[in-house]
């Protein structure tokens, strides 16, 4: 099947033979009809499937019909984060090219008053985080009456991120004629609690199990015990042929700790993570696709979404604590069908979050044997005795107990009267009665109010004399 066939018009279908793409993928062939005939869908698809484009090329064709006016959007694209509403906002731009319509991108981390003249000038579409949304309605800054389309993106990260308030709050504020789009990875009982509040009879459309790995992507483990854990890393990039990679961190310290160590290494490497400004995050981000750096060291707020093209390998240094992120993590490589490779570090540990991969996808993944490094034993049902996950740095050690203060035995320790009272109990002889103990109050009455004050002498009463 072709593009054409989807009913696109002919400015779109030249757009989209500019951006170098023949033919429409799964989710992409099943989403674009309906969305041009007006349905809502509740749309279930791996990242990297193109499901960017199965909603952002039917909107512009049907938004290209007529023009928004100022603060009025008729478009809204919810992203839970920062970097994937960046990305939509590129997506756009580059299928807008042959239509006259415009856009704003509504995200923190960067002044609002751009993003303020934006709306004032009016755009046709609207892509934003909820916070900052929320925000510029709050400040009287949008007219929401006119939305004709409502896109909700990776609802399972918006739903992991805590977001789902916010988007109730919002789909209240749109019009109820309107047309609501719902893509997620995962349809979790929460996203379909929400699609079945706020949807009208969607078409479900499902493309592969959000539980499968791509094909394109080989996949290997490494046991590894916790210390030898940068060595270990430093071993496998050495022996891998590297071109460009993300290094996924369970933790933000762990982030840029790695990131030092491969610069002192000689690599070209840089942090992303959610405490970095968001101009540093584009800026590195932006480095990465030009094809100018070649390690990207991250934590899971790059591994929803991002397409990130010619990424050769993915080294999980941590295992991720929740399943599903696995599948996220390694998805940025072997993208539009180009060979990929995923190697994760696993210590004994992390034995039991690996096992909860391995029941999630069914697959067998095989352990990669390194020269010199002898494999500890994985136990895919241990636990911890912590119950956490150890990330980097973590010996497994405790830390000594602390000592208690010493007491000199000349010496007691002084209690006050109250606690005195409370820590002595009636004692028993040995014939099993209870010592008497004597009436006294538990708490000291205090010196101002242990007699009431005299009350001053009335006065003495004048005798009448007798006349």
């Amino acid at each position: 099947m072709s593009f054409a066939e989807l009913g696109l018009s002919d400015e779109l279908l030249l757009a989209i033979k500019d951006a170098g793409y023949v033919e429409p993928t799964p989710i992409q062939q099943k989403a674009i009809p309906s969305v041009l005939m007006g349905r809502d869908i509740l749309g279930c698809a791996q990242t990297g499937t193109g499901k960017t484009a199965s909603f952002v090329l039917p909107m512009i064709d049907i938004l290209a019909q007529s023009r928004a006016k100022a603060r009025m959007p008729r478009a809204i694209i919810l992203e839970p984060t920062r970097e994937l509403a960046a990305q939509v906002s590129e997506s756009f731009d580059r299928y807008r090219k042959h239509h006259k319509l415009s856009m704003a991108l509504l995200i923190g981390g960067i002044s609002l008053a751009p993003q303020e003249k934006q709306i004032e000038r009016g755009a046709d579409v609207l892509i934003a985080t909820p916070g900052r949304f929320l925000d510029c309605y709050e400040r009287g800054l949008l007219l929401l009456h006119d939305v004709k389309i409502f896109v909700i993106d990776e609802a399972d990260r918006m739903l992991d991120m805590g977001f789902i308030p916010d988007v109730e709050r919002i789909v209240r504020l749109l019009p109820k004629s309107r047309q609501t789009l719902l893509f997620s990875a995962t349809i979790l009982p929460e996203i379909r609690r929400l699609s079945d509040a706020f949807m009208n009879e969607p078409k479900e459309i499902s493309v592969s199990p959000p539980t499968t790995t791509a094909q394109t992507i080989e996949q290997f483990l490494i046991a590894i015990d916790e210390r030898n854990k940068d060595a270990t890393l430093m071993q496998l990039i050495g022996q891998e042929d590297v071109q460009s990679a993300i290094i996924f961190c369970n933790r933000k310290k762990d982030v840029d700790s790695l990131a030092r160590l491969l610069k002192k290494k000689g690599f070209d490497a840089a942090p992303l993570h959610g405490d970095l400004s968001q101009p540093k995050r584009m800026e590195t981000l932006d480095t990465l696709r030009a094809g100018n750096l070649t390690f990207l060291v991250a934590s899971d707020v790059a591994a929803r979404g991002l397409d990130i093209p010619k990424v050769s390998h993915i080294f999980n240094y941590d295992v991720p604590v929740n399943p599903e992120d696995y599948i996220h993590r390694i998805g940025r490589t072997g993208r539009a069908g180009r060979a990929g490779r995923a190697l994760m570090l696993v210590t004994p540990e992390e034995g039991e979050a690996l096992g909860d991969i391995l029941r999630m996808t069914g697959e067998t993944i095989p352990w990669m044997s390194l020269e010199g490094h002898a494999a500890p034993e994985i136990d895919l049902a241990k636990k911890t005795k912590s119950g956490r996950r150890r990330g980097r740095g973590g010996s497994g050690r405790k830390s000594p107990p602390e000592k208690k203060a010493e007491t000199a035995p000349s010496q007691k320790p002084k209690r006050s009267r109250s606690r005195q009272k409370k820590s002595q109990a009636p004692a028993k002889e040995q014939g099993g009665k209870a010592q008497p103990q004597p009436d006294e109050p538990d708490w000291q009455i205090p010196a101002f109010l242990a007699q009431p004050p005299a009350l001053p002498a009335a006065p003495e009463a004048k005798r009448r004399k007798k006349d």
